[in-house]
């Protein structure tokens, strides 16, 4: 869907562009963002990526990062940015509540806000508005938004290209989610002929763990993962504790979630980590189990069908109860 396609003319004449994500980027967050960035750099537009947050390490080497403002480091210089943009893209969310201490920030800004996103009930909000639920990741949308939508067939360069082949790969569980169409894969094809390298790029992201994150892991498999068979679910909880004794970092947890989905005859998967301020949530599920239901009524979240997020001002323990109690109410097709 594209709302407010009249837009579109902006973009015709160099403009002040300022590109913003949700809080804690993953790779398609950020690699859309940069996708998009580059792109607008080559059409002569002033352009600037605002984080609210920073992003795992193991996006550390995607083109153009060196260029991201991370918002509360560089307050007084984003906001300067943002008071005097024309444009605001909002990438890779559907409410501006994901973008965190930005949210009234970008509410209150005085340019367009042009939202591209794959995310549920999106909040009315943008001035443009091109969103496709169906997308199997932001990426995908960034590069039907140039080659399509404002059409430049040959504006994919290789910078591009790496960046958006990262975010479909990273959000579609490297193409193995049921979002993953024949679409997609066409879109990935076009992505290597315009020299994304997927080989360097499955390295940079996949083998790039430092021994603590290993350790780490092996250590909530071993302490952490509880199953429940008569739901066909398993879950793990990390406590504080846990996290600073591996030292952990943004993005360390990342995927820590499937290994609980991998087992055999498991249908929902649970990841609860005490952040302190929070206890945040990730659910991953399998066939029609509503992910996004579950966080939506219980857990001041959302997302996508078969992988959502959510958080709880409860602590941990009483937060995975919550959960657990909720599990009866969806039996039948947890169970089926």
């Amino acid at each position: 869907m594209l709302k407010g396609e009249k837009n579109l003319y902006l973009l015709d004449e160099p403009k002040k562009i300022v590109i913003t994500t949700h809080h804690k980027p993953d790779g398609d967050a950020l690699g859309s963002s940069l996708g998009l960035y580059h792109w607008l750099k080559a059409n002569k537009h002033q352009v600037n990526i605002i984080l609210s947050s920073d992003f795992p390490t193991f996006l550390d080497w995607l083109p153009g990062r060196e260029d991201v403002i991370i918002y509360p480091g560089q307050q007084e210089e984003a906001q300067e940015l943002i008071d005097e943009a024309d444009i605001l893209f909002c990438l890779d969310y559907s409410a501006l509540s994901r973008t965190n201490i930005l949210e009234p920030v970008i509410r209150e800004a005085k340019g367009q806000k042009w939202m591209i996103d794959h995310h549920l009930d999106p909040e009315d909000f943008a001035d443009l508005c091109y969103w496709d639920s169906s997308a199997a990741a932001t990426a995908q949308l960034i590069y039907t938004f140039i080659v399509d939508v404002v059409g430049d067939k040959n504006g994919i360069t290789p910078e591009i290209a790496t960046n958006l082949y990262s975010g479909i790969m990273t959000d579609t569980g490297s193409f193995r989610f049921r979002s993953t169409t024949s679409a997609v894969h066409h879109i990935i094809a076009n992505l290597i002929d315009a020299g994304a390298k997927n080989w360097e790029i499955h390295e940079q992201i996949y083998n790039s763990s430092t021994e603590s994150r290993l350790k780490f892991l092996g250590y909530c498999l071993l302490n952490c993962l509880e199953v429940i068979p008569e739901y066909n679910t398993a879950l793990f909880a990390i406590s504080k504790e846990d996290l600073a004794k591996f030292d952990i970092t943004t993005g360390d947890t990342e995927g820590l979630v499937n290994y609980a989905l991998s087992i055999k005859g498991v249908r929902l998967a649970g990841l609860f980590i005490d952040r302190t301020e929070l206890i945040k949530l990730s659910l991953r599920s399998i066939g029609d189990i509503p992910c996004n239901e579950i966080c939506k009524k219980h857990f001041n979240g959302g997302g996508h069908l078969n992988a959502s997020g959510g958080s709880s001002t409860d602590d941990l323990l009483t937060t995975v109860n919550r959960f657990k109690a909720i599990l009866p109410e969806y039996k039948e097709i947890l169970t089926k």
